[in-house]
């Protein structure tokens, strides 16, 4: 079985973060070949995207000449931009999206693969 860290990000009223380290399972049957229309997908796994869009948002499309990319703001910065992997399910996208975003409340760390691409 792949496993997968997600981090858990908490925000109350003061906007302060705690983290929460967690080990989730993917199980081998979830393959590049799953149907997406087959398998179940629980928007509570994706809490930090659940956070943002109540104050951000998060974009999913094709961007000429990179392709499918996944952006997230919190309405002043770009938190996250990330560039969908050859074969990669959206669910995939998703999940590293929702970690973009606990990484750049937790670490401040921002992260671009668009414009980082080799030209």
């Amino acid at each position: 079985m792949k496993h997968a860290l997600r981090r858990t990000l908490h925000l109350g009223k003061q906007r302060h973060a705690r983290v929460k380290l967690q080990i989730i399972r993917i199980p081998k049957n979830l393959d590049k070949e799953a149907s997406s229309e087959r398998i179940a997908f629980d928007p509570s796994s994706l809490p930090h995207i659940a956070d943002l869009i109540d104050y951000g948002e998060i974009t999913v499309g094709v961007i000429e000449p990179v392709g499918c990319v996944a952006t997230a703001t919190d309405g002043s910065n770009c938190l996250a931009m990330l560039v969908r992997r050859d074969g990669e399910p959206l669910r995939e996208l998703l999940i590293r999206l929702d970690l973009a975003i606990a990484r750049a409340f937790v670490d401040d760390i921002f992260t671009d693969e668009v414009n980082a691409r080799p030209r």
